[in-house]
């Protein structure tokens, strides 16, 4: 026999209504003692198949933010969230929003969210390795992967053609300068990184230069952090490129500050370009060329086919990649 309400309110010390509100997704539970109840219902081996999630009378969508190290606060993902939830608002859900950070028991949190009433998981895998899907390959409820892809994974995903928006402004760098552009390469791991680190070398390649000659500097993926580490590499003396590709907006403004600190001249004595349009990229002295993430458009993107994922009747991984634009303004001579 199955372990029963009852039986967790026992434990507990909570009445069987409490437990079964919490365990039917209804409301008149806080989160916390919602939250202790589906622990303990693990930890006791309770059976939550038996609970049809799709009866539930709240309509609401995870978005989840799975963090190591790094701190979502950008206008770049408060964009993504702002247009996911007017996305789902328009076709009837709310938007709950989660935050896992990868020391946490990640399959406990999963469960959380899962039998809290969510209907569907949009997850923020920006920083997300091979091994941090697999627990959620497994999650009940339909999921989408957005800005991130992991060959393998049998999750839908929602990401940008890195390689391509690095590839187009290092060519558009390269034409213009006509030199052997600089590589800015964030220090942080990243899948993205990875791929416009790709696209970075494959323009210099298809523009007759050796990879082995461009100068490449490791610095943080942060404006403190790469202005700090620049300055670092300036006062060592280290050789500096006359124009450079930064893997992100951040990390281009602030080399472009420590440069213009140490009495280089932006773009006359050294041109750079970014990635990703953060909206204070076209507001730093001199403006920033950069390739454009539709932001709005991805999250619109993520919310749309994780709610045809969840009326399909037969349902095939797909993977959805979207196109960047160069933005050109005033940081190229």
């Amino acid at each position: 026999m199955g372990i029963t309400a009852k039986q967790i309110a026992k434990e507990l010390n909570i009445s069987t209504a409490a437990v079964s509100m919490a365990l039917n997704n209804k409301p008149g539970v806080s989160n916390e003692t919602r939250r202790k109840i589906v622990e303990t219902a693990k930890a006791m081996g309770y059976d939550f198949s038996k609970n049809d999630l799709s009866k539930s009378e709240t309509k609401t969508i995870a978005f989840v933010f799975f963090h190591k190290n790094f701190v979502f606060d950008t206008p770049f993902f408060t964009e993504l969230a702002t247009s996911i939830e007017s996305t789902i608002h328009d076709k009837g859900y709310k938007l709950a929003v989660y935050h896992i950070h990868d020391l946490d028991n990640i399959e406990e949190q999963i469960d959380l969210i899962q039998y809290s009433g969510c209907t569907g998981m949009i997850l923020l895998g920006t920083i997300m390795q091979p091994e941090s899907i697999k627990p959620f390959e497994n999650v009940k409820i339909p999921i989408v992967l957005l800005d991130t892809y992991i060959p393998g994974a049998k999750i839908d995903c929602v990401v940008i053609n890195n390689t391509e928006g690095a590839r187009s402004v290092t060519d558009y760098l390269i034409r213009k300068c006509k030199a052997q552009p600089g590589y800015l390469h964030s220090s942080q791991y990243l899948h993205n990184v990875e791929e416009r680190q790709d696209g970075f070398y494959k323009a210099v390649r298809q523009n007759g230069m050796a990879t082995s000659k461009s100068i490449v500097h490791h610095v943080s993926p942060s404006v403190d952090g790469a202005y700090a580490d620049m300055m670092e590499l300036i006062n060592n003396n280290e050789p500096l490129a006359s124009c450079y590709f930064a893997d992100n907006d951040e990390i281009a403004i602030g080399a472009m500050r420590a440069f213009k600190e140490k009495g280089y001249k932006i773009p006359e004595d050294i041109s750079i370009v970014g990635f990703d349009n953060m909206s204070y990229s076209l507001y730093v002295d001199p403006s920033l060329t950069t390739v454009n993430v539709p932001k709005s458009y991805m999250g619109k993107i993520a919310a749309n086919r994780l709610i045809e994922i969840m009326n399909e009747e037969f349902h095939y991984t797909t993977k959805i990649e979207i196109n960047t634009n160069l933005i050109i303004r005033k940081s190229v001579r």
